[in-house]
């Protein structure tokens, strides 16, 4: 049996009710096209977990007969439920009216029984463990965080239980880096939803997770994370120092690190107001391209690696603090904006899209152009609420304080209004 104390769920008790191990349940889930690890049913039937995927959730509802919001909620006796049972899983046609979803759910079940099927991951099993993570590098910065975020979760849970059961050794490094990588992009969520002390906390893992897998590229890419999370939470001189940190890590990766860690303290001393600091950073950060060679996590893609473009951007943020700078803020927005204009660019992120965008407002309304700076913002206004991550929500706002300083704001009274209402509704209260 799957255990007889007090259940703290509804999924707990229909579980407690089959004469069936955990394993055995996890077993069956994958046999319906779900994925899930044993580790991770069981956190989900403690109530410690609730995050799930929208596979993991159709699922749960097939094998149980109910909403998932109902078996995750607290059991009360009197409301005692009866298990529903299992749909045949070769018995009837499985049918969503969506045929790339079938497939999606036929390529999960094949990943979890090349999983559970070794003892010790094989090679087949670890290049597929790398794909998962590589699939959400790449999909980060492209699509909206809802979507993703518990794909992710789930990833980083598998590779946590893959290392905390017996491998190989020639494996435990490969999957050290891998959690470092999804500790990363966990870092990179828990700081677009706004919650910075749970960013810090993933990073601070992530970087245990580099250590031990002794990857320098890796090192420096946390200690970015950690800078750009010190940075729009308010705390430039942390952002300068997380930054430096990096700084010999990504010398001896030679990986893309080198660009990113000079350009985002170049930032962080724009926000003091050190304009020479600044423009020493953004030439060490240029001079960097001349010893990349790139390393396995650029090889990652997406969030994992830093390109032209995104230094376009964290250029035209950084010289748009200083106002000294305007003609070369919009100078690089420009770039930028001109940049992030192709959807289909492989290094196309929207955040960073949007920030450009931000970036070549304030510098209009630094020229008196208020009619251009509601262009240039306009295609951030209208993102929808499940994109407004914090980094977007608070570049919006820098524009507000550039117009309330520029001795305007009563000409562009309906722009701030606009972003006002823009920065009620952030992603954190998109019903998920």
């Amino acid at each position: 049996m799957a255990g007889r104390h007090t259940p703290k769920t509804v999924l707990a008790h229909l579980i407690s009710r089959r004469d069936q191990t955990y394993s055995e349940i996890v077993a069956e889930f994958v046999e319906l096209g779900g994925t899930i690890t044993e580790r991770h049913l069981r956190r989900l039937a403690s109530g410690e977990r609730a995050g799930t995927t929208p596979q993991t959730r159709r699922t749960l509802q097939k094998m149980f007969g109910k909403p998932v919001e109902e078996l995750l909620a607290p059991y009360q006796p009197e409301q005692a439920a009866t298990s529903v049972a299992l749909v045949p899983a070769h018995g009837g046609r499985i049918s969503t009216g969506n045929e790339m979803e079938v497939l999606d759910m036929a390529a999960s079940r094949a990943r979890a029984f090349a999983l559970a099927a070794q003892t010790g991951l094989g090679n087949e099993a670890m290049e597929q463990v790398y794909d998962d993570v590589r699939h959400v590098a790449k999909a980060y910065p492209q699509r909206p965080l809802p979507e993703i975020l518990g794909q992710l979760v789930e990833t980083q849970d598998l590779v946590f239980a893959l290392l905390e059961s017996r491998q190989r050794p020639e494996h435990l490094r490969q999957l050290y880096f891998l959690g470092g990588v999804t500790g990363g992009l966990l870092a990179k969520a828990s700081h677009d939803l706004g919650n910075p002390h749970a960013a810090m906390t993933q990073a601070r893992t992530a970087f245990l997770c580099a250590d031990n897998a002794d990857h320098h590229g890796l090192r420096a890419w946390v200690r970015g994370l950690q800078s750009l999370v010190s940075y729009w939470a308010g705390n430039p001189h942390d952002s300068v120092r997380y930054a430096q940190l990096g700084a010999g890590y990504a010398e001896q990766a030679n990986s893309t690190t080198g660009v990113w860690l000079p350009v985002s303290e170049a930032r962080a001393w724009a926000a003091l107001g050190n304009a020479d600091a600044a423009r020493a950073a953004l030439e060490r950060a240029e001079n960097a391209w001349n010893n990349v060679q790139g390393d396995e996590l650029d090889e990652m893609g997406g969030l994992c690696t830093f390109g032209r473009n995104r230094q376009l951007y964290y250029a035209a943020d950084a010289l748009a603090w200083l106002p000294g700078e305007v003609d070369t803020a919009e100078s690089y927005s420009r770039q930028a904006v001109d940049a992030y204009t192709d959807q289909s660019h492989p290094e196309w992120a929207f955040g960073d899209a949007a920030g450009s965008h931000a970036a070549m407002a304030i510098t209009r309304i630094a020229h008196g152009e208020l009619d251009g700076a509601a262009d240039a913002l306009a295609p951030v206004l209208g993102l929808p609420a499940e994109r407004r991550i914090n980094g977007v929500v608070h570049s919006a706002r820098r524009v507000h304080q550039a117009l309330r300083q520029s001795g305007h704001a009563a000409d562009a009274r309906e722009l701030q209004e606009e972003i006002e209402m823009f920065t009620r509704t952030p992603i954190q209260s998109f019903p998920r």
